[in-house]
């Protein structure tokens, strides 16, 4: 069958199924909705008789008046069932009515307040809408005819089938005319493609097809300008591809079934150490047995997935995956770093837990010993004192901890603002004096020239200072602990010098390093934490500043951080 008559039968088969559909919603859709809005209607008006309905009211004469008004049959019921009043019936006929009590709208309205039913009538035999509502004097009845609804659906469906026996014979007409302009166009288009196929790209169909075809041609002209134009934009994509290619941080390479690397990229050559010029035969390569044996399985088909291998000083993860015409693509990721980082976090944790080990196991131990009931009261005294200064230690820990790690996941940023160095001094003196003084040392502060101003986080300098001020008195036995701020070019160098046991100098270039200690016993014993110069050294950096340390051993310590303007 040719598309134009394809295109008109189409056509009328469309056009006849939307007709036979909305004569389907006609009698489905309308009837129910016409049916809704009759009984919604009658709803509406028996509340207006239930309240019109009063006990001085002449019930026939306010049934037949409403009945006129309205064009519907309305029943006044009495709570007997009783028929006291009705548009349809006066006189004799109205009291020899049958009780309406055990109609099945009375007794709803009577339960509930309204009630619907449908039934047909006592007289014509059509079927009748009844909703009844309970009044004051009774239960107040309107109905209608439901022939009324039946005669609108069917008005409505007559229209609707004369609509589509018109709009049948006006599609069959611009059908006939569409199906013309369209088919003629596209058989030259189908001769057009067949002979692009074959190669010759001179012929181009005509451009003055009608709408989507028109369009069509417009495409097939342009597939034929662009045929060339794809062949070099091809030619780029290739060499992005290999920019792409050579821009891995992971190193890959390609391996033909005749096992040389016909393709390797810049990471892959840094990582196995690879100079010759492609191609080269896998020999070249590492000669370590599991990288032989990966690559080896790749090229007989068997995937090898995120292998861990070590060549020399390195640790790779090494994946080698088949290609499905013969090779293999292998993969090398320098693995190094990570695990590197692995072992600093492997001995963080150890760290952590031997620090949290010890004060939990002196409070456990003692805990248990204050249970006795037997302990004397200044033991339980002194027993109660070391439980509450290993719990501060384990606090200190846990709260420096938390702002380490605040501070390296990049969660706080410093505020910079302009700090008066004398009073920084003068705060942080007055918060370690008592401690001090306890140990005979005096606090001083030395502000040097255009050292009296510096940049930087009020609370963070504060720590910073104030950590150092408390290393100093707690490694100093006696003699003195100098404040000192002096100046230097974009920036002011502030710290503390002491007259402390010193730092040997294999051990200074690590003090901060996060649970570092010279002495680790003695550190416990004094009540550091090992992380107060890890964050000092922390806070300095993110404000763009260093730390140095300088110490002897036997003459003191002094330790600074140098702060930007």
């Amino acid at each position: 069958m040719r598309l134009a008559q394809r295109l008109l039968l189409g056509s009328l088969a469309i056009v006849g199924v939307l007709v036979m559909v909305v004569l389907n919603v006609i009698d489905s859709g309308l009837a129910r909705r016409l049916d809704e809005q009759a009984t919604d209607a009658l709803r509406r008006e028996g509340r207006l008789v239930a309240a019109l309905w009063s006990s001085r009211a002449n019930p026939d004469s306010l049934a037949d008046a409403i009945g006129a008004a309205t064009g519907r049959r309305i029943t006044l019921i009495a709570p007997g069932g009783k028929v006291v009043g009705d548009s349809d019936f006066d006189g004799p006929t109205l009291e020899h009515l049958e009780l309406h009590d055990t109609r099945p709208e009375v007794m709803a309205a009577l339960a509930t307040g309204e009630g619907v039913a449908r039934r047909r009538g006592p007289s014509a035999g059509d079927e009748v809408l009844y909703v009844a509502v309970r009044a004051r004097a009774g239960v107040a009845r309107v109905s209608i005819n439901v022939a009324s609804l039946q005669a609108a659906i069917d008005r409505a469906r007559r229209d609707v089938m004369v609509a589509g026996a018109i709009a049948l014979a006006i599609a069959l007409a611009l059908a006939a005319l569409f199906a013309r302009s369209v088919s003629h166009p596209i058989v030259e288009l189908r001769d057009v493609a067949a002979t692009l196929a074959s190669g010759d790209l001179s012929r181009r169909p005509r451009l003055t097809a009608p709408a989507e075809v028109g369009d069509l041609a417009l495409a097939v002209h342009s597939l034929g300008e662009q045929l060339g134009a794809r062949l070099t934009a091809l030619q780029g994509e290739e060499a992005l591809s290999t920019a792409l290619f050579e821009a891995l941080n992971e190193g890959a390479m390609a391996v033909s079934p005749r096992r040389e690397v016909v393709r390797i990229n810049d990471a892959g050559r840094r990582i196995l150490g690879v100079r010759e010029s492609v191609p080269f035969p896998i020999d070249f390569l590492s000669r370590d047995r599991e990288f032989r044996e990966a690559v080896d399985s790749a090229l007989a088909g068997e995937a090898r997935d995120a292998t861990e291998i070590t060549i020399g000083a390195r640790t790779l993860a090494l994946t080698a995956l088949p290609m499905s015409g013969g090779g293999a693509v292998v993969a090398v990721y320098d693995l190094t770093g990570t695990r590197r980082l692995e072992r600093v976090r492997s001995d963080f944790v150890a760290n952590v837990s031997h620090e949290l080990k010890t004060p939990l196991t002196v409070i456990g131990g003692f805990a248990e010993t204050i249970l006795d009931d037997d302990l004397p009261a200044d033991k339980r005294r002194q027993f109660v004192g070391t439980i509450l200064t290993n719990a501060a230690r384990m606090q200190r820990l846990v709260d420096d901890l938390l702002d380490l790690s605040r501070i390296e996941s990049g969660g706080w940023k410093p505020a910079p603002t302009t700090l008066d160095v004398e009073m920084l001094f003068a705060d942080v003196a007055a918060g370690v004096r008592e401690a001090a003084a306890t140990k005979g040392i005096e606090i001083d502060t030395l502000i040097g020239d255009n050292a009296s101003r510096a940049s930087g986080d009020a609370t963070a300098v504060r720590q910073i200072v104030m950590n150092l001020a408390e290393n100093a008195v707690r490694y100093t036995h006696d003699g003195h602990v100098t404040l000192f701020s002096e100046a230097e070019e974009g920036g002011v160098w502030i710290g503390m010098r002491d007259t402390g046991i010193g730092i040997r100098a294999e051990h200074l270039s690590r003090i901060f390093e996060r649970f570092y200690r010279v002495d680790a016993a003695r550190s416990r014993e004094l009540g550091g934490t090992g992380l107060g110069l890890a964050i000092v050294k922390h806070l300095a950096e993110a404000h763009g500043g260093r730390v140095r340390a300088e110490s002897a051993v036997g003459k003191g310590t002094t330790v600074a951080v140098w702060l930007p303007l």
